[in-house]
């Protein structure tokens, strides 16, 4: 299906570009454009768009709080956000953006947004993406999303996290216990300060050397606590009742 879609930005020279490059897509059909955030909403409450390709950094409302304002409507449009800041990343795909771009946006980058797009409008309702299956990591101007099935553990670092994960560690700008929040309900449980595990990675408990217990994954050890032993275990033990232990 071809797509309307609104563009968001506050500077109008990247207003202008965004624009030229939608309109270039042969998925677009229609693009209407803001220069501020509560006009796009004025627009959004008045009109029918399919996408909105919004800016993130802009005066009085920016682009996170009108994509939350957004995320309340009936039936609110898909967001991509294009920004020249790769560090709202994972807040954005929290929101339920289904991308993010960097400025300068290159033409296989959109085309890949529009693909997205076109996807999720596709599916019923019912199926809506698992916003959070993935966590976008930036590097050298490139996006790439780390799979949450592809993670053994989680390492706390500050305000960031390590992504212990098959293809090596990734660091992603998140407090452990936002990213906790996101993956319990798939199987990520709290078991030290420091460290989530997936439930379907821990191959077996062991004692280390000073009577501690660690949960072994492939990609090594984890430390447990004691305030959180019992509570592995527990999880443990149901998941393998449930054959929740062999996906991997």
């Amino acid at each position: 299906m071809t797509l309307s879609v609104l563009a968001v930005d506050d500077v109008p020279p990247a207003l202008a570009e965004l624009q030229r490059l939608l309109s270039a897509s042969p998925d677009v059909s229609e693009v209407a454009t803001a220069g501020d955030a509560l006009t796009a909403l004025r627009m959004i409450q008045n009109d029918h768009f399919d996408a909105v390709f919004l800016d993130i950094s802009m005066p009085g409302l920016d682009g996170l709080e009108l994509a939350s304002l957004m995320a309340r409507l009936n039936e609110p449009p898909v967001i991509v956000f294009v920004t020249a800041f790769e560090q709202h990343a994972v807040a954005a795909f929290g929101i339920g953006a289904v991308d993010y771009l960097l400025k300068p946006v290159r033409a296989e980058r959109l085309s890949d947004a529009l693909a997205r797009v076109n996807r999720l409008l596709a599916k019923p309702a019912s199926e809506a993406p698992d916003t959070m299956a993935a966590l976008p990591v930036e590097s050298d101007g490139r996006t790439r999303y780390i799979r949450r099935t592809e993670v053994s553990y989680v390492e706390a670092h500050g305000d960031y996290v390590r992504l212990h994960a098959v293809s090596g560690v990734h660091v992603v700008r998140m407090p452990i216990s936002r990213l906790e929040e996101y993956w319990a309900p798939a199987g990520f449980v709290r078991v030290h300060r420091s460290f989530l595990v997936a439930l379907d990675a821990v191959r077996e408990l062991r004692s280390d050397s000073v009577g501690g217990l660690l949960a072994h994954t492939d990609l090594g050890d984890v430390p447990v606590s004691r305030r959180h032993a019992r509570d592995l275990r527990e999880k443990l033990l149901i998941a393998a009742k449930a054959g929740q232990l062999d996906r991997r």
